[in-house]
């Protein structure tokens, strides 16, 4: 026979094995998703000899100190709207919605040219000039909305520099984006923006018809502006021998899947990781050694029949 006792004690260890049982079979509560850091994007003509860009920086995070700034570059050829332009095209596709991108190429800075916030289709904004930097982003993402940067509060306090807006104006209203102030507040809506005229690339009878638009990097890789589809459409296949004419001086290129299709020293002509057709040299420099400047016309012939 069970005593009083006894029975308490079997039903307080089966409530604790219930308890436990019950406490195994829960499923913990998910945790709450991490909110995402503020990103700043950062690109610039100004180089990196002296202190223009750790300025810029230093005004960014003292108005968001929570915000990650990472660079693009910093070496945009001088002056170079239409370089600025491509790199800022070729890079942003890669960044989440919500980036903020900050880009100072500004040969035009203290003029009447307009600084401007755009919010772009993929959900990015850019602080620019309004001369032009905005027009590859625009044209593949399209633009949401444009607002002209005119509320002074968005601006650096006390400094107004005729010839220092990455510092006055772009750092701090990018901050100001990053951190989560309201995009509104920076100033009117205005209709539209500068563009650009992009150079296109054609094809007729006698081939193709583009441009060479840049170099890649330090390698001296040739950038055209002719794509994969309008170059396979000639009919060319790996290992063809291509005629080119890079600012009317001709060349017989092969056509490689990567550089190591020739020998170390040899040109070659190859899709680029843009999808573009490049021209290179195996382990060399395509354009110190042909000499060759962008930008310049370029025409590929059509092969021959086989």
């Amino acid at each position: 026979m069970q005593t009083l006792a006894s029975r308490g004690l079997h039903r307080l260890a089966f409530a604790a094995l219930a308890l436990a049982l019950g406490l195994a079979f829960t499923a913990p509560a998910p945790a709450a998703p991490a909110r995402a850091r503020p990103l700043i994007v950062f690109m610039t003509d100004f180089g990196t000899l002296d202190d223009a860009v750790a300025i810029c920086k230093g005004v960014m995070k003292t108005i968001a100190p929570g915000a990650e700034i990472l660079d693009i570059t910093h070496e945009v050829t001088p002056f170079s709207i239409a370089e600025g332009a491509r790199l800022l095209g070729r890079t942003s596709q890669y960044y989440p919605a919500g980036t903020v991108f900050v880009t100072v190429v500004d040969p035009g800075v203290g003029t009447s040219r307009k600084s401007i916030v755009v919010h772009t289709g993929r959900d990015q904004y850019f602080v620019l000039p309004d001369n032009g930097l905005i027009t590859q982003v625009a044209r593949r993402d399209g633009i949401r909305e444009v607002r002209e940067i005119e509320n002074p509060g968005w601006l650096l306090a006390g400094s107004a520099s005729s010839t220092f807006h990455g510092r006055d104006i772009y750092s701090p209203v990018g901050a100001h984006l990053a951190r989560g102030d309201d995009p509104r507040a920076v100033g009117p809506v205005i209709a539209d923006v500068v563009r650009l005229a992009i150079p296109e690339a054609g094809a007729d009878a006698a081939g193709i018809h583009g441009q060479v638009v840049a170099l890649d990097g330090p390698f001296g890789n040739l950038v055209t502006n002719v794509d994969r589809d309008l170059f396979l459409g000639l009919g060319y296949r790996v290992g063809d021998a291509v005629r080119v004419s890079i600012g009317g001086t001709e060349q017989v290129l092969p056509y490689a899947a990567t550089f190591g299709g020739v020998d170390v020293g040899k040109p070659l002509l190859f899709i680029d990781s843009r999808g573009l057709v490049s021209l290179a040299i195996n382990q060399g420099n395509f354009a110190q050694q042909y000499g060759v400047v962008p930008p310049v016309s370029l025409a590929i012939a059509r092969p021959v029949p086989r």
